[in-house]
């Protein structure tokens, strides 16, 4: 297996290792949706929903870690041809690392908090209310999405724009990973509204902008399994 080839199927891989088990979430727990609940109905759905809840939330943190070999393999094919690959490799690994370790929070701290927000007293239960809050607001809100999100639009929008430069791709693919990266950037409002009250809010657009992000990867993922082209 040549390293395109080997490219194409790791951007496959990663791009349904995040899409399955966030499908999987939305059935399980309703995610996204439920984080616009009350905390005490996020904490007592976790909890009910148990080891395959659990599990799934491991899976959605770490599946998606073929896209770190993806973007380190095309990194070292493309840096010697344009110099802003490097950067956008940095952001890539970057972005990805820190949105799975705002995503394991949901493995190895929420059944904590869950558990004592179902078993406990009021005063037990407050403290879980309290400290499910700040940790979704700083490993959730500042790690994952916002950082995460922003590096992650970072590597695609350079990476994008070295490949448009070195012809490598259809224009379609080029557009297309520009669209997912706006849209993307647009579902910040959400997050700053978490800070800012009254910010005018995109709610649609973390949905879209995600989709069409894993969107990008699997067709750049394919085309190049079917088009293998010379990146070095």
């Amino acid at each position: 297996m040549n390293t395109t080839t080997r490219i194409g199927w790791l951007l496959i891989a990663g791009a349904l290792g995040v899409l399955l088990p966030y499908t999987a979430l939305g059935f399980l727990f309703e995610y996204p949706a439920i984080l616009r609940q009350p905390t005490g109905h996020i904490l007592q759905a976790f909890q009910q929903g148990g080891p395959r809840l659990l599990l799934t939330w491991w899976a959605f943190a770490l599946l998606g870690t073929p896209l770190l070999a993806a973007a380190v393999l095309l990194g070292q094919q493309l840096e010697q041809r344009h110099g802003a690959v490097r950067l956008a490799t940095t952001l890539g690994v970057a972005g990805l690392l820190v949105q799975m370790i705002g995503l394991l929070r949901w493995t190895f701290v929420v059944p904590l908090l869950a558990r004592q927000y179902t078993t406990g007293d009021e005063a037990a239960r407050q403290a879980a209310i309290h400290s499910f809050e700040l940790i979704h607001q700083w490993a959730g809100v500042l790690l994952g999405e916002h950082l995460g999100q922003l590096l992650s639009i970072g590597w695609t929008l350079l990476l994008t724009r070295a490949l448009w430069q070195l012809r490598i791709g259809p224009r379609w693919l080029h557009v297309l990973a520009t669209v997912a990266s706006v849209v993307y950037a647009a579902a910040q409002t959400e997050l700053l509204a978490t800070v800012l009250p009254g910010t005018p809010v995109l709610a649609w657009a973390g949905l879209a902008g995600s989709s069409l992000w894993l969107l990008w990867l699997l067709a750049l993922g394919t085309w190049l399994l079917r088009r293998r082209p010379a990146l070095q």
